[in-house]
This record gives structure tokens, C-alpha cells and sequence, in this order.
């Protein structure tokens, strides 16, 4: 069996959180979605957990508090893309859709890479770099 990740975030608000992935083109798996959860689907084997904060603390250790992504560094999520070209069309469609910058685009010639955070304030890198440098 591939293995596969899924990753679990907490969201204030999960319609918002679904439109907003819906604007970069993703979509959701209904078998794994309800009133408080949306199954984020990233890629065959990539998924995040959109979890209402009282449906994320379910899973977690009791008197826990969840992090507020708005002001401190939980995670950084990072995702590698196919082209700049698609670094560039996620990443313009993060902010038009509700996101934020996160950082200053880089750009090292062989790799080149964008950020934004999501309404929630969970910070997502997006990166490229080219076969023949990853390769030697």
C-alpha cells in the first residue's frame, strides 16, 4: 500500500476554509467530510483535515489549547509544484482568494518558491525546482 499523510488542521470557520481551497481548484472527498470536517484532497496521497477547532479537539491531549496560526508558527506546510508557473498561479489564487503573503517570493534559479498563509493563518510554502538539479 502507498503510504499516505493526512494532515490535520484546526479552522475557525470550514466553509470558509472549503471556499477558499475551492478557489485554488482543489477539491474534497464527501466520504471523508461532514458538518465539521472536510477532507482536503492535495494529491492522490495528500490530504488535509479541515477540522472545525471543536472537532480538532477531539484529537487532541485534554486542556490542550490549539495554536493560534495567526500569531505564532505551528507548521510550515510546503508543497512542490510542476512548474513556477504553477508556483505562481496557486499562489496568486491563495491571495485573491482570502490568503495571505507570507513571505518574499524566492528565486535561486534551480528552485524557486512562494507562500501564503490561509484564512486560518496556517503558512503554506509552494515550491519548484528543476528535475536536473535534483537529479546532480
Amino acid at each position: 500500500m502507498t503510504q499516505m499523510i493526512f494532515v490535520n488542521l484546526p479552522v475557525k470557520d470550514l466553509e470558509t476554509s472549503k471556499s477558499f481551497w475551492s478557489k485554488l481548484g482543489y477539491s474534497f472527498n464527501p466520504q471523508f467530510s461532514d458538518e465539521s470536517t472536510a477532507c482536503l484532497v492535495i494529491s492522490d496521497t495528500i490530504f488535509a483535515m479541515l477540522m472545525t477547532e471543536p472537532r480538532f479537539l477531539e484529537f487532541t491531549k485534554p486542556g490542550k489549547e490549539i495554536a493560534d496560526a495567526t500569531k505564532t508558527t505551528e507548521v510550515l506546510l510546503a508543497l512542490n509544484c510542476d512548474s513556477r508557473e504553477k508556483v505562481d498561479e496557486l499562489a496568486d489564487a491563495a491571495l485573491a482568494g482570502g490568503g495571505s503573503p507570507a513571505k518574499e517570493p524566492q528565486d535561486h534559479g534551480f528552485m524557486y518558491g512562494r507562500s501564503f498563509t490561509d484564512p486560518d493563518g496556517h503558512h503554506w510554502e509552494l515550491v519548484w525546482m528543476d528535475p536536473s538539479a535534483v537529479q546532480g
